[in-house]
C-alpha cells in the first residue's frame, strides 16, 4: 500500500503554523507542524512522498541551517522556503542549495497549494527511484567478494573463459559464480545487470582484483 503524502511545516510563528495546517487539511493533504528545526529533526520521518514548508528566519538559526542538516542526513525531499522579507540574493541561495521554491509572505493560498502538489508529485517519483536503488544495493551487498569481481567483469562483456583467466580459476568455477551473481542480483541477462550497475553508480565501489 502506498504511503500517504505528507507536508511538514517548520515555522516559529504559531499563527502561521495553524493557518498552513488548516489550509492543507482543507485540501486533504496530511500535515505536521513544528515550531523549531530541533523539534523537526527529532521527529522520525515516514518513508512517503514529502515536502517541507520552511521559514527562512527561525528563532534559533535559519532555514538554511536546517536545509544543510537534512542534506547531511541524506534527506532530499523538496523544500519550499517562506520569508516575510525575501531578497533576490536570498532566493538565489535557496534555489542553488536545492530548494524547490522560494515564497515571500504573504502569498496566495492557491499558489502555495499548487507548489505543494507539484513538490509531492516530484518526490513520489524520486521516492520510487530511491527504493529501487536501495533494493539493488541490498542485492549487491549480498554478493561475496569473488562474486563482486565476477560481476565487475561481466558488465564489461567478458565471457566465462575470459573471466576464468582474469581470476585465475577454472571456466566451470567462473560459470558457477556467474550463475550466483545473476540469481542474487535478480538479473535475467547481462544487460539487466549493466543497468543495475549504472543505478549503483558511485554508491558502491567495484573491486576486481583477486586480493579483495
Amino acid at each position: 500500500m502506498r504511503a500517504t503524502p505528507r507536508v511538514y511545516v517548520v515555522d516559529d510563528d504559531a499563527a502561521i503554523r495553524t493557518a498552513l495546517q488548516r489550509l492543507l487539511n482543507s485540501e486533504d493533504i496530511a500535515c505536521k507542524a513544528f515550531e523549531s528545526a530541533e523539534a523537526f529533526l527529532a521527529h522520525p520521518l515516514e518513508e512517503a512522498p514529502s515536502c517541507l514548508l520552511l521559514d527562512v528566519n527561525l528563532a534559533h538559526g535559519t532555514g538554511f541551517d536546517l536545509q544543510a542538516q537534512l542534506l547531511k542526513r541524506g534527506q532530499h525531499f523538496p523544500i519550499i522556503f517562506m520569508t516575510g522579507y525575501g531578497t533576490i540574493a536570498m532566493s538565489v541561495k535557496a534555489i542553488k542549495a536545492g530548494a524547490h521554491e522560494f515564497l515571500t509572505k504573504p502569498f496566495e493560498p492557491e499558489q502555495l497549494l499548487d507548489l505543494v502538489r507539484e513538490a509531492l508529485a516530484s518526490d513520489a517519483l524520486n521516492l520510487t527511484e530511491r527504493q529501487l536503488t536501495c533494493n539493488v544495493v541490498a542485492r549487491f551487498t549480498s554478493l561475496t567478494p569473488r562474486e563482486k569481481q565476477v560481476m565487475a567483469l561481466l558488465i564489461t562483456g567478458k565471457m566465462n573463459k575470459q573471466i576464468a583467466v582474469e581470476l585465475g580459476t577454472s571456466e566451470v568455477t567462473a560459470k558457477v559464480h556467474k550463475k550466483h551473481v545473476m540469481t542474487k542480483m535478480h538479473a535475467g541477462n547481462v544487460i539487466e545487470l549493466l543497468k543495475m550497475h549504472e543505478r549503483l553508480g558511485a554508491l558502491v565501489p567495484y573491486c576486481i582484483t583477486p586480493a579483495c
